[in-house]
């Protein structure tokens, strides 16, 4: 009988390779798992018997995998023995050995013409454990699938080895029922090597341009833009506004959301239930849709790990209800690193808001140490304060970049020093404070951590700074400069009176795009990270109303910078255990760990209440760094509060693959789904919106919209929140789902209308 029996296709699916269990695979996020199961039909010479233990699920189509369910890389030293993949593969140095050592004990068992007839074929075979498409060639691109034994060959190929060296099976392979069906049966063993997709198999995978061309590249889809993929670090966020880390080799994220609380996230993705600062009651926020107010920035003090210092940045109205931004100081508890002391605040600086928009809010350490503040122009449209507005304006803080010295007191009793290099310190008609001039409304900014080998680039800071009804820019911000606003918005006139005017010196953007691309750009970061290596030095951000993702390329010899779109990857270039390919439209912000891999989170629905927000971790499935190379060990911090683990709500593609083909989509609710809120333990109470707040804010600013519920690829999604209660939405807000005939809600209809118009005035 030549049908291979239900035993020898489970045992040629035990392999002698150990698959790791998804508790051993630590390069790549680990999250959602897929709990289904797929496999392989096998050919044989008289029937195809497909075990349902083994039968697929769902499409999984070969792409560049290896066998930890990693993507390939580049060896960081050169392989002696499988030297075919010592520049892009799945090998490193020590399973380079380890192969070469199971080969030479093999030959041992081999006599002379054994050794000239298939030393060769032995080689090739063992090898594909470091090919790029090892995890296709063995089965294990699904965590949940059997493992080969030995990996798939190409028919003519595998005869040609069988013809020659059948009696090495029993020394490649230890399984019993294999040797003994298949040392003698050549058709039967090379059906079973054979793989559903020939393209895959070897050695026509080696021949094949199509998949081996750009091996190691970034991803590119057709059009050009470059394949990323996302993993899930958090949900049931409020607006997460930021996510910080404190720089004390703890590898905590603080990540912000606006209605006032921080809440810490360690290293192995658990949350503690106590939030680390919860400032609600004094941070002027509200549930309308839109609003730009609220907690927008915190930066740790660079000696954080010795002072425990910090700084936060927020609206807040005082008791004469006028709303500020108040940029102050605070302490971790000496009892508690993962809780702040609300009661060590020490304002450092107040501003008076004349509208309810362009509120600014990033805060930063640069490279010199000295503390960074981003100002809005005041709002409105157009900047209408004064002659030329606040921006031009060096008298006032408004529509600048600030820089300061936390360190120290000044002898006239403000609780900062002036850098004695600011710019206009001898200019008696600027304030001291003023580092740069000329924004809009600059949201989020970074500095550059510079090339991982040769530092270039370091200390440099980008900034995108959203603009009115034409352009949205990215600017690299330098001391004394004039970045042009409310002469110019990107690269062209605004204030046509003002733009001609021969002394405004303003510096130029290094990018800039219209409308047709998005509508208010969220600054991002550029990428200096481990993992992925094909991203170093590439500005990543996005836009806060289109959802689209961008990075911008630096050419050295020209001093420009060249665009470069990112979308989110297929389905088969983010095949991989814990990745994702949608996200929820609404970019707020980025962010980066410790360890400098890249972040954004986004939202759903723009609320300050509403918990519909989450986090995403970026990542290239093209390539990764080798084994170990980013590995590190967070200094342990004790934790007081309870620790949640990390509960994803995003579905992988890997479960998405395996769903039953059969299955019904849900059907879209009208409505969407509460989440259970995250309760802090000292939660305000219910805030009134019966304040100056409670209208909606006019002008662009950060151009928010009442909208409905929405992820990048259109589905709904709920989260669960870790927040105190929120306030119910105003009765009015209660009918936004109501759908109009293109299917959009009315509200939302509505809203984006008036913005429309408002942007115009």
């Amino acid at each position: 009988m030549n049908e291979p029996c239900y035993e020898e296709v489970q045992n040629f699916y035990t392999s002698d390779l150990k698959k790791p269990t998804p508790k051993e695979v630590n390069a790549w996020p680990q999250a959602g798992k897929s709990s289904s199961s797929s496999g392989v039909s096998f050919p044989c010479p008289h029937v195809c018997v497909c075990f349902s233990l083994l039968c697929l699920t769902g499409t999984l189509l070969g792409h560049p995998q290896c066998l930890d369910y990693g993507p390939p890389f580049q060896p960081p030293l050169p392989l002696e023995f499988c030297s075919a993949y010592e520049n892009f593969g799945c090998c490193d140095q020590e399973r380079d050995n380890s192969i070469a050592a199971k080969y030479w004990d093999i030959m041992d068992h081999m006599d002379p013409q054994g050794h000239k007839l298939c030393g060769t074929y032995i080689k090739d075979i063992l090898c594909q454990e470091c090919s790029p498409y090892a995890a296709h060639l063995y089965d294990a691109e699904n965590p949940r699938t059997p493992l080969r034994s030995l990996p798939g060959l190409c028919f003519d190929y595998c005869s040609e080895f069988h013809l020659n060296c059948y009696s090495a099976i029993r020394l490649l392979t230890g399984d019993k029922h294999i040797q003994e069906c298949c040392e003698t049966n050549r058709t039967h063993f090379c059906h079973l090597l054979q793989l559903q997709d020939e393209d895959y198999c070897f050695p026509q995978v080696l021949q094949n341009s199509a998949l081996s061309h750009s091996l190691g590249s970034a991803l590119e889809e057709r059009g050009g833009c470059v394949q990323l993929c996302l993993a899930e670090v958090a949900n049931g966020l409020r607006n997460p506004v930021l996510m910080a880390h404190a720089a004390d080799q703890t590898h905590r994220a603080f990540v912000a959301e606006q209605l006032g609380l921080v809440w810490v996230y360690l290293p192995d993705g658990s949350w503690l239930e106590e939030p680390f600062l919860d400032i609600q009651s004094i941070v002027l926020a509200t549930p309308w849709l839109g609003d730009e107010r609220g907690f927008l920035g915190m930066a740790f003090h660079p000696k954080h790990k010795d002072n425990g210092r910090f700084y936060i940045y927020y609206s807040y109205m005082d008791k004469n209800r006028v709303e500020k931004i108040r940029i102050s100081e605070l302490k971790v508890l000496a009892s508690d690193a993962n809780k702040a002391d609300p009661r060590s605040e020490r304002n450092l600086l107040e501003l008076e808001e004349p509208a309810a928009n362009h509120n600014g809010g990033q805060l930063l350490f640069g490279v010199d140490g000295y503390l960074y503040v981003f100002t809005g122009d005041g709002g409105k449209a157009g900047d209408p304060f004064g002659k030329f507005g606040n921006a031009q304006n060096k008298s006032t803080l408004l529509g600048k970049v600030l820089r300061i010295d936390v360190d120290g007191r000044s002898p006239g009793g403000k609780p900062y020093c002036i850098p004695p290099d600011n710019p206009f310190v001898s200019d008696p008609k600027a304030r001291p404070e003023v580092y740069a001039y000329g924004v809009r409304n600059t949201w989020r900014c970074a500095v550059d951590r510079g090339d991982p080998v040769t530092k270039k680039g370091r200390g440099r800071i980008f900034c995108g700074d959203v603009g009115q009804n034409r352009f949205e820019e990215i600017d690299l911000i330098v001391k004394g400069g004039n970045y042009g606003w409310r002469a110019k918005e990107g690269f062209e006139c605004y204030d046509t009176k003002l733009c001609h005017n021969s002394s405004l010196d303003d510096i130029l953007p290094i990018f800039a795009y219209g409308r047709s691309v998005g509508k208010s750009v969220t600054g991002g970061f550029v990428y200096s990270g481990c993992e992925s290596p094909n991203l170093n030095g590439l500005y990543i951000f996005g836009d806060f109303m289109s959802g689209r993702l961008t990075a911008l390329q630096e050419d050295a010899k020209t001093n420009t910078w060249k665009k470069q779109d990112i979308c989110i990857g297929s389905t088969t270039a983010c095949a991989f255990p814990g990745m994702i390919n949608s996200y929820s439209n609404f970019i707020i912000s980025f962010a980066e760990d410790e360890a400098g891999e890249l972040y954004f989170m986004s939202t759903s629905y723009l609320s300050a209440y509403a918990p519909h927000g989450s986090l995403y971790k970026l990542i290239d499935p093209a390539r990764r760094a080798p084994p170990g190379k980013c590995k590190y060990k967070p200094v342990p911090v004790k934790t007081r509060s309870k620790q949640i683990p990390f509960v994803p709500r995003a579905k992988t593609v890997l479960e998405l693959l395996n769903e039953p083909s059969t299955t019904k989509p849900p059907k879209k609710s009208s409505t969407l789904t509460a989440a259970t809120p995250r309760v802090s333990k000292k939660a305000k109470k219910t805030p009134s919106t019966k304040i100056k707040a409670s209208t909606a804010p006019s002008g662009k600013g950060r151009q928010r919209v009442k909208a409905e519920a929405k992820t990048h690829k259109g589905k709904k999604v709920a989260h669960n929140s870790r927040t105190a209660p929120a306030p119910p939405l105003p009765k009015k807000e209660s009918s936004h789902l109501a759908k109009t005939k293109k299917g959009l809600p009315k509200k939302a209809a509505l809203a984006k209308g008036k913005l429309e118009k408002r942007r115009k005035k």
